[in-house]
């Protein structure tokens, strides 16, 4: 039976087209609903070349007209405002974590629309035939007839989304994956791989805190690395190699390392680290780092106290990066900041301590909330489809 519409790519437009209809698309994504000759105004172009991309992005339903508010009559011609359609299409996505894989559906607003999380096998080829198995049934509980644009698959560590390879992720224990290869025939649908700290920049620069402006992402949680966006573009280095900092050292830190070191960044403050702290003093009977977040909740004072040697262990890196790029917003995504959010100023404090910069106006935690890693699942296929919605048809899918 039919699941789902598929967005697959077609060759390209007119090479005026996809900047055109892009930016018409960002400006209603920033501004809508939003009046045409709004657009005209912030996109810098003519009254009919906004038609024009308008026309498009209504046929491919990524737009629509919503009724205008009730006014008193004006001379001209009406003005039909411009909005983001958010219930035609939907990106699905997977974060692929070391304890359970997010699974999620989001519209073109990156607004979560459903989350199921499900166990992680080790091998890689088993987490892919899993993850391939899963979403038939994903679509069918939430996505009913509505367009599938494509699948995201977020991880952390070195990810090359050129290739659609996780080059390594040591959290995983994977290296040299090929998810692209492996999950296109599998699933039919296009395969839009990114690692989690770019997939959250991007998140944040097209639907959070940095709107198209000079952005650092630092992620921490089994895996610990970081993007940077100048001008809304990311830094994407050799290979998409720029953002790794796992082996960033950590001062006063002894902890060893996979790699052959100590002190490492990663090796210091993964979750994987403080839930194993928290289960050999006692605080939690498992290893895992809900039950550490749970216990700070609760006021116990010995969790609490590893939370804030956590972030204390982390402002280092985050005032290193502050006095390196010099962003206009600094996101921090982890667990601590995420769930205790009444820890942040202590967070500030120790930044504060490190670097000239001021860290209560310029660090913040995700936009994002607890969906965090369903949000970054998604977000790589939406980048795409905001980047150049003009490289996509629609298709039928049978399953």
């Amino acid at each position: 039976m039919p699941l789902a519409l598929i967005a697959t790519p077609t060759p390209p437009p007119t090479p005026d087209l996809p900047d055109g209809a892009a930016a018409v698309l960002r400006a209603t994504l920033r501004g809508g609903p939003l009046a045409r000759t709004a657009i005209s105004r912030e996109t810098g172009l003519s009254p009919a070349a906004v038609s024009r991309h308008t026309a498009e992005l209504l046929a491919l339903g990524l737009v629509y007209e919503p009724p205008a508010a009730q006014a008193a009559p004006r001379p001209g011609r009406p003005r039909v405002p411009l909005d983001i359609d958010t219930g035609y299409h939907l990106a699905v996505g997977v974060h692929i974590a070391v304890p359970q894989l997010t699974f999620s559906l989001t519209d073109l607003r990156g607004r979560v629309v459903a989350q199921e999380l499900a166990p992680r096998r080790a091998a890689p080829a088993e987490v892919l035939r899993d993850i391939a198995g899963y979403l038939p049934g994903l679509l069918r509980r939430h996505a009913a007839d509505r367009s599938v644009l494509g699948l995201g698959v977020v991880t952390g560590g070195w990810v090359d989304p050129d290739s659609g390879t996780v080059v390594e992720n040591s959290a995983l224990g994977w290296r040299d994956v090929p998810v692209r290869r492996l999950l296109g025939s599998a699933t039919r649908l296009p395969i839009h791989v990114e690692g989690h700290a770019r997939a959250l920049a991007q998140a944040e620069l097209l639907f959070g805190a940095a709107r198209g402006g000079d952005l650092v992402h630092l992620f921490v949680g089994n895996a610990v690395d970081a993007a940077i966006a100048a001008g809304g573009t990311l830094l994407r280095g050799r290979r998409n190699g720029a953002g790794g900092i796992a082996h960033l050292p950590v001062p006063g830190s002894t902890a060893a390392c996979p790699c052959g070191g100590t002190g490492c960044l990663q090796a210091t403050v993964s979750d994987r680290v403080f839930a194993e702290r928290a289960t050999a003093q006692g605080v939690v009977p498992r290893p895992e780092i809900g039950l550490l977040l749970a216990a700070a909740r609760r006021g116990d004072p010995r969790a609490l106290e590893l939370c804030r040697e956590r972030l204390r262990l982390i402002a280092p890196a985050v005032a290193l990066l502050l006095d390196m790029i010099s962003p206009e917003v600094l996101v921090v995504t982890d667990a601590v900041t995420l769930y205790l959010p009444e820890l942040l100023p202590f967070l500030h404090q120790r930044i504060a301590e490190r670097t000239r910069q001021a860290p209560e106006q310029l660090v913040r935690p995700s936009s994002f909330g607890p969906q965090v890693l369903a949000v970054a699942a998604g977000t790589p296929v939406l980048a795409a489809v905001h980047r150049d919605p003009l490289a996509l048809r629609t298709a039928g899918m049978r399953g």
